[in-house]
């Protein structure tokens, strides 16, 4: 049952079972990463066995075991012991997961935390078998409604209670999709033996007529007459074609990836007649579809796919021209380019929703035709099995619905009917010719829109098809008449459609990107109302839990009050619903379902339509967090016409406005779904809520917490930081000594960074380098723009790569002239991830931009060029008009392993990269597609990183360059390719540099947490001592509490301002107020008492009393900092034996030249020996590198110190070591003025 020309696809079921078992697969990868138990057993994907809710019906256990059907035979189903949810509803079936995300059908509940990835792999399996069931028993009504000469009602069959379909019935049905035995009468189908032998397993009964062959003649052998051999069971098959078409045939079934080398030019071998030959492997050989071609001259053939490519790559050139950011527009503007290529009078964009029913999103059609842009229908419109299929068979063409279906004759020793699953050729079912006809279609065109869904590229099925990759949609074209497309047409318009996937998938990332930083930014505020305000923050400010998720409504439930906003049950509903979810699954943490109705809860019809979804997040077993959404009906435009009110149409029949009123009727009472991201979203706000009502539950805190949080972010800041050192010192050893050109530059341009390799091709010394500015002093004036541009966004954080530059020379460099450098840009970030200066990591391609230009230009003998064993010579190979390798130089034979004999000739999109030379990843053809024939073209065309495996498996990284090969005329010929292949130091610079980001990223990450975690034991500890204080308490216990009071309110100040940029730029805000000195004193020597004791030393005080009584006006906290550090410092490094520590403090008044005096202090913190370390002392006066993570202390803490007015010094003497500080404060008195 089809919306648009789609009942012609069909399902094998060997690839259906092992979409299942992919999806299981996943499902298990994603538990082992949240169960480290789980995750140590063998994952063999043969053995995956599926979570029982995941089997509402009983072919489920096909399900899960591809192997029994991998070769193509049909495996014996295994009844299920047990079937929890109600098969073939997948909207209606009821799940209890681990995790609080769904798509749609039913409702989710979560029971503890993780397993977030395998809830939702489970989640997808579960409605995907539940749907196909569904597929299956419609498919059965409609084949009996025939039969038995009834009408088939699609509404009422749609509506029909669901009932388990019998494994007959799933079998026959998979059969009749896959093996329907007739294909259209345009072409004809041949089925060979993969062997030597080319034996005919099967053949279409048209084949003779087409073929011009006669059936009466017996088979001759291969060195008889002339006769033309009939088409029977078991002959020959290269017997049926002219020798040169036999030669190529031999030559297809050889290669490795047989489908890359369509079509095939060949000839019958009677009357010469042209055929394309579109070729396929099936389980038991190679299926050939034979499509007349239209004319008998095979180079104006490929001069026509060629024209269709050029076509595509035009209308491509034009989708990449779009601006950013409108995926409608980008939507429009494809039908409109694939109706202007294929001529249809119709053609849409259909997008499959995350709940898998479908909308037609865009559409181009003529004037008079009804249009269907805006409609929706239900997921049964497009079946499970079809839907897998078009990621294999990406374009379907049906030339008449209304022709009669040809026969497939089979050899008799086949086990089951022909597999016509990749066939061109494949005929439409009957349901679908009368859908077609019921709206007034007779030729369609489908394809398939394919993004990646973010996996890994080289994981792919047993299928061949990339696992890595999601089926978003489909692009459908429709003729009132018969239409025929050739294939190269059809190809040329695959080709389109990857290039729109490719463009497509990058801006739903940006959409989802931008999406994923609304809602962090509203989980900040949403934050930072808990920590200042009450939990009712967040549903009485701006912004509000609404805001978090796309809802209509929502509400927080706590302390017995209710605290709604937007669309809402009233409070007693409210109550109500808690009731059923403390019954229903009060042993879960949350639930989210699009129909309260189906989920369970008996008061749904009470709540209208006004709410039907709901998810909810319990805070604790009295508290809860509630969205809200209307039914779906609201959220959909009608964008067709009205119905008149003469039209026939009452539902029964199979019609997109049927189809439109079963869709209404199936999302009854129901709202939108609730997407991974949204759920991700709820359940983190949870986990926040649960620990700020625990602590305001609680009114205390363990302050223990605050010392392990100290002692945490300590190990971890001298773990990572000795991490990292290392690191960036291999780092820095290898930039210096690189055999590539490595230079930087500061925020202003000027160099700061200046490698042995870049001085070398420019003459320029390091000395003479540094400080000059890039832009003004070492570029050429054509380079200026792009350098100036490449600067600017790299400090911006936008990273440019493979940009080219034209460097000055000097010195005795300058005779030999401009250096041509290809260069990335890298934002260089100090440990605070503030960018702070561009890094350029190049490649020297002076010669080859000599050769290039030589060529560009017709300067010299190419041959002798291209030839030439030079080392400078890049690898080069060139393509002639047609895309075809012309070209194959030494370099690039010594690159991949291919002699030139055997790439010449060949297509280099398909046969060259493609089958010689394996590509990697699912988009890299279709790239490499675009900026050959661009090339071809006479476009100017970006480099393509590209990517290759050569003869032997070797995994070759390069950098493609594209040039129009042109006549004296400057007519374009073709098309010149130069591969720049990077140098192993500078793959292994780049692969230090990933790693050092990872493990900076990582640490942050761990530091941004304890951080975060740290702030709620302090909150407990500030309320302790808010307690303490309206106690009695005697002098002794009031200066402890004191003092604790001072250390949590210096760690809170910390923490707060943890920015070290503004430190190191002097912006930092000091916080000043009247303090007491003694408390200061009391704070500073508190924070060394343990270690002390632990290393037993002796502490000295030379303290006067008058310091302890003396007050002052400054950054109370900020001074506790600076004076414990520099004292902690003392006391880590002075000897054990017989060691000491000594504390020597001294006031003095200075008298200002304004007449005001001043306080100035001096602080001696000293002990016996060498002290501190030498490296340890030069970290503390460096400004930009540390090797320590004591340095960076104190570096930090003598920059805030300056910022006081103060200075340190570190004096080490004979028997001695010590900081002398001195730090001038104005008098409480003098402080105002």
């Amino acid at each position: 049952l089809r919306i648009i020309s789609l009942l012609h696809c069909t399902c094998r079921p060997s690839l259906f079972y092992f979409i299942l078992a992919t999806q299981c697969a996943q499902q298990r990868s994603a538990d082992d990463r949240t169960n480290p138990r789980r995750g140590s057993e063998p994952a063999d994907e043969r053995t995956t066995t599926a979570p029982e809710a995941a089997s509402p019906n009983p072919v489920a256990h096909q399900l899960f075991y591809p192997t029994a059907m991998a070769s193509g035979s049909r495996a014996t189903p295994t009844r299920s012991p047990s079937s929890a949810a109600r098969p073939g509803a997948p909207r209606h079936a009821h799940h209890q997961y681990q995790h609080h995300s769904q798509s749609s059908g039913g409702s989710t509940s979560r029971a503890g935390g993780g397993g977030g990835g395998g809830a939702a792999a489970t989640e997808s399996v579960s409605k995907a078998v539940a749907q196909y069931t569904l597929d299956a028993r419609l498919h059965a009504v409609f084949e009996q409604s025939g039969a038995s000469g009834r009408s088939f009602d699609y509404s009422q069959s749609l509506r029909a209670p669901p009932t388990p379909s019998s494994e007959q019935q799933i079998a026959a049905y998979l059969s009749r999709i896959q093996r329907g035995g007739h294909i259209q009468p345009f072409g004809c189908t041949l089925a060979v033996a993969d062997d030597s032998s080319f034996r005919l397993l099967a053949f279409s009964e048209n084949a003779a007529d087409l073929l011009d062959l006669s059936p009466h003649h017996s088979v001759p052998s291969l060195d008889s007459s002339t006769a033309p051999p009939p088409v029977s069971l078991g002959a020959d098959a290269r017997l049926l074609f002219a020798p040169s078409s036999a030669v190529l045939l031999e030559r297809a079934f050889a290669a490795r990836e047989i489908s890359l080398l369509n079509p095939l030019w060949i000839h019958t071998r009677v009357s010469s007649k042209p055929f394309y030959a579109i070729l396929h492997r099936i389980d038991v050989g190679v299926v050939i579809d034979l499509e007349p071609a239209r004319t008998e001259d095979p180079a104006l053939s490929v001069a026509g796919a060629v024209q269709s490519q050029k076509l595509a790559v035009r209308a491509i050139s034009r989708l990449q021209a779009l601006p950013g950011g409108d995926v409608k527009l980008l939507c429009d503007t494809v039908v409109e380019h694939v109706r202007e290529l294929t001529g249809y009078d119709r053609v849409m964009v259909y997008r499959f929703h995350e709940d898998e029913h479908g909308e037609v999103f865009a559409e181009s059609r003529r004037n008079d035709l009804e249009p269907y842009l805006g409609l929706h229908y239900p997921a049964t419109d497009i079946p499970q099995a079809s839907r897998f299929l078009f990621r294999q068979n990406r374009v379907r063409m049906i030339a008449d619905c209304h022709a009669t279906p040809v026969r497939v004759i089979q050899d008799p020793g086949l086990s089951q009917p022909l597999c016509l699953v990749g066939s061109t050729l494949r005929a439409p079912h009957g349901c679908h010719a009368q859908y077609m006809a019921n709206m007034g279609s007779i030729a369609s065109l489908v394809m398939a829109v394919i993004i990646s869904s973010g996996g890994d590229d080289e994981q792919t099925s047993r299928s061949g098809i990339s696992s890595a990759m999601k089926l978003w949609g489909l692009v459908v074209c429709h003729h009132t008449s018969p239409r025929f497309i050739p294939f190269p047409l059809r190809y040329a318009c695959e080709f389109l459609m990857q290039a729109f996937g490719l463009q497509l998938n990058m801006e739903l990332q940006v959409a989802h990107q931008l999406s994923e930083k609304h809602i962090l930014r509203t989980q900040t505020l949403l934050c930072d109302m808990l920590l200042r305000d009450s939990p009712t923050g967040i549903v009485t400010q701006s912004p509000s839990i609404m805001d978090l998720v796309k809802c209509d409504g929502a509400a927080l439930y706590y302390h017995g009050k209710y605290y709604p906003l937007g669309v809402t049950p009233t409070e007693s509903q409210i109550k109500d619903i808690i009731e059923w979810l403390t019954v229903c699954h009060g042993d879960s943490t949350g639930l989210s379902t699009d129909s309260l109705a189906d989920a369970g809860y008996h008061g749904a019809a009470s709540l209208g339509d006004a709410v039907c979804g709901m998810a909810v997040a319990y805070i604790t077993p009295s508290d809860y967090l509630f969205w809200f959404r209307s039914h779906t009906a609201k959220e959909i435009k009608w964008g067709g016409a009205k119905h008149h009110p003469e039209d026939k149409d009452d539902g029964q029949r199979m019609h997109p406005r049927s189809s439109f009123k079963a869709f209404l009727e199936v999302v009854k009472s129901r709202s939108l779904p609730w997407e991974n991201a949204e759920m991700d979203a709820i359940h983190s706000l949870q986990l926040i809520l649960r620990d700020s009502f625990r602590d305001a539950a609680e009114g205390t805190s363990n302050s223990k917490a605050i010392v392990n949080g100290q002692v945490q972010v300590g190990e971890l800041e001298l773990r990572g930081i000795n991490e990292l050192s290392s690191v960036a010192r291999e780092m820095v050893r290898l930039i210096e000594t690189a055999t590539v050109p490595i230079f930087a530059v500061d925020i202003d341009g000027c160099i700061n960074g200046w490698n042995a390799k870049i001085a070398e091709l420019t003459g320029l010394s390091v000395e003479d380098a540094m400080g000059k500015s890039l832009v003004n002093d070492l570029i050429f004036k054509e380079s200026e723009e792009i350098v100036g541009k490449l600067l600017s966004r790299a400090l911006r954080g936008e990273e440019d790569k493979n940009v080219e530059i034209k460097l000055k020379t000097f010195g005795s460099e300058e005779s030999r002239g401009p250096i041509f450098v290809i260069v990335n840009a890298c934002s260089s970030r100090d440990y605070t991830k503030n960018i702070v200066g561009v890094c350029f990591v190049g490649q020297d391609v002076t010669g080859q931009k000599v050769v290039m230009d030589k060529f560009v230009n017709i300067q010299g003998d190419y041959k002798a060029i291209v030839h030439n064993p030079n080392p400078l010579i890049p690898p080069i190979f060139a393509s002639d008009e047609n895309a075809c390798c012309s070209e194959w130089n030494t370099a690039m034979e010594k690159l991949t392993g291919w002699s030139r004999d055997q790439v010449t000739g060949k297509i280099l999109n398909g046969e060259v990269f493609g089958s010689c030379c394996r590509l990697k990843g699912p988009d890299a053809l279709t790239k490499f597609t675009i900026v050959l024939h661009s090339a071809i073209g006479g476009q100017d065309s970006e480099k393509l990183p590209f990517s290759f495996f050569d003869k032997n498996g070797k995994y070759v990284q390069a950098l493609l360059t594209a040039n129009t090969r042109r006549k004296m005329d400057g007519t374009a010929t073709g098309a010149f390719c130069f591969l720049q292949i990077a140098s192993p130091e500078l793959q292994q610079a780049f692969e230090i540099q990933r790693r050092q980001e990872k493990k900076c990223y990582a640490r942050m990450k761990e530091l941004a947490y304890i951080c975060q975690e740290i702030k709620n034991p302090l909150s407990g500890i500030r309320f302790t001592n808010s307690l303490l204080q309206m106690t009695d308490l005697n002098d002794d216990q009031r200066q402890f509490l004191e003092t604790s009071s001072a250390c949590e309110k210096q760690m809170s100040k910390i923490i707060k301002d943890a920015s070290i940029q503004s430190i190191e730029d002097g912006s930092l805000v000091l916080e000043k107020a009247e303090f007491s000195l003694g408390s200061v004193m009391n704070a500073v020597v508190s924070q060394v008492m343990l270690l002390l004791r632990e290393r037993d030393l002796q502490l000295i005080r030379d303290i006067p009393d008058e310091i302890k009584e003396a007050s002052a006006y400054g950054d109370q906290y900020r001074i506790q900092q600076v004076l414990s550090d520099f004292l902690l410092s003392m006391v880590r490094f002075a000897p054990t034996e017989n060691g000491w520590v000594e504390i020597h403090v001294r006031p003095n008044v200075k008298q200002n030249s304004d007449g005001t005096e001043a306080l100035l202090f001096v602080f001696r913190f000293a002990c016996p020996g060498e002290g501190l370390p030498p490296d340890i002392v030069q970290d503390m006066f460096s400004n930009s590198r540390w090797a320590t993570p004591e340095g960076i202390g104190l570096s930090i803490c003598r920059k805030i110190l300056k910022l006081m007015g103060g200075e340190v010094q570190y004096i080490r003497e004979s028997e001695r070591s010590f900081f002398h500080i001195i730090l001038e404060l104005p008098q409480p008195g003098t402080a105002a003025t």
